[in-house]
């Protein structure tokens, strides 16, 4: 491993803490350096924007999800059950992809397009398992569930309730099953 990695992964533990929990406008590259212990130009060395480490935060961000035998379904009614899980840590502080494109608004088009497909992939992973399952039209029961799963998020925000997820997942049983799949 080069020295330059090491610095880069303290950079974006750093960057992943501070971003997290207290919103990129308000964390400055300058705090993000002392984080992670460095210079401020050793920060500019591994990346040479902050718009380049907030993509690099946000790509950090997206991790597969974990595999499973289980049926279609259920692999789908699960990833409410996560969910939950990730609310009920205490820690939670919304979606860091939204986060970001709410505070950057316009001024960086890089975060937007990660966050667009990464919402796009669970989205195309939502319509898989559900064409799996035998949905008749996938994409769009995918949709449906995809927006449940994006106010059960928002609901969590505002109500500091980590139920709103099995809610959410009550709700994609009911269309699931009124696309006749049964899990």
């Amino acid at each position: 491993m080069t020295e330059r990695a090491p610095m880069a992964e303290r950079i974006m533990q750093a960057a992943d803490r501070l971003f997290y929990r207290k919103g990129i406008r308000a964390v400055g590259v300058d705090t993000v350096a002392a984080e992670a212990g460095i210079s401020k130009r050793s920060l500019y060395d591994t990346f040479a924007s902050k718009d380049a480490l907030v993509a690099a935060y946000l790509r950090q961000r997206i991790q597969p999800l974990p595999p499973s035998d289980q049926p279609p379904a259920t692999q789908v009614l699960a990833l409410f059950d996560l969910l939950h899980a990730r609310f009920a840590e205490g820690d939670f502080r919304g979606c860091p992809f939204v986060n970001a494109v709410t505070e950057l608004a316009d001024d960086c088009a890089t975060a937007r397009a990660i966050a667009r497909d990464f919402k796009a992939d669970r989205r195309r992973h939502f319509a898989a398992l559900l064409e799996q399952a035998g949905a008749a039209d996938p994409d769009t029961l995918a949709g449906q569930i995809a927006l449940l799963f994006e106010g059960a998020i928002a609901a969590m925000l505002v109500q500091q309730d980590p139920t709103v997820a099995h809610q959410a997942q009550n709700a994609a049983k009911v269309l699931m099953q009124a696309a006749g799949i049964n899990n």
